[in-house]
């Protein structure tokens, strides 16, 4: 009664059968619709890095907006469940319009044990569960360790953030992801450097085929 559950995009007060998010910002935040194009932006990202067989983003991350009170209150601010919600959402977009049938399972591009103490949680993990319940596909948390604690790519350039992550992952799970379609999710994409150096970790696995997707882009 005195403290009101707000909408983490909009922050007005939200209805008794809203979740995290309101009706009207789901109707109108920025979706990319990248996933009903082929050799998207969020592909092109990725050529001559990653050999991927799809990639897509939900939404279009801009600075002071909707979906950056998103992303902040998911990692920041301890609304872990809002990853769930947000899962749940893109899962709903992607079965509309694409088969994913071929994908076998879904990994959350992990963080270090370190930071995930101090944060209490990884948000890929939550938003990897959410779609993995809608999507009804396995999800693995525990098949690829970040094995190096690296500084926040807040603030670098691509060659920076490069730097900052290449050879931070080890697989822990080989059996997991041996001959598998991996759908590998992140909450927020920017130049790409850690999908993929996650990504080409996975790769060296036999019979892998990989595939992308992040909540969130800054394009």
């Amino acid at each position: 009664m005195f403290f009101p559950r707000h909408c983490c995009a909009c922050k007005r007060a939200l209805l008794k059968k809203e979740n995290h998010i309101c009706a009207p910002c789901i109707t109108t935040l920025p979706y990319t619709n990248a996933h009903l194009e082929k050799d998207n932006a969020i592909e092109r990202i990725f050529w001559g890095r990653l050999k991927l067989e799809q990639a897509f983003s939900m939404l279009y991350f801009n600075k002071k907006g909707k979906v950056q009170n998103l992303m902040h209150e998911l990692k920041y601010n301890g609304k872990k469940e809002l990853g769930e919600v947000l899962g749940n959402l893109y899962a709903e977009h992607l079965l509309k319009n694409i088969d994913l049938n071929h994908i076998d399972i879904i990994v959350p591009v992990p963080i270090h044990p370190k930071k995930k103490q101090i944060r209490g949680y990884n948000q890929s993990d939550f938003i990897a569960k959410g779609m993995g319940e809608r999507l009804n596909i396995p999800m693995s948390d525990n098949s690829v360790e970040k094995n190096v604690h690296t500084s926040s790519q807040t603030n670098k350039n691509r060659q920076e953030r490069w730097e900052n992550v290449d050879n931070t992952f080890t697989i822990l799970n080989e059996e997991n992801l041996t001959n598998k379609h991996v759908l590998l999710i992140d909450d927020v994409l920017t130049t790409g450097s850690t999908i993929e150096s996650c990504g080409n970790e996975i790769l060296k696995l036999p019979g892998t085929k990989l595939s992308v997707a992040t909540i969130a882009v800054g394009l």
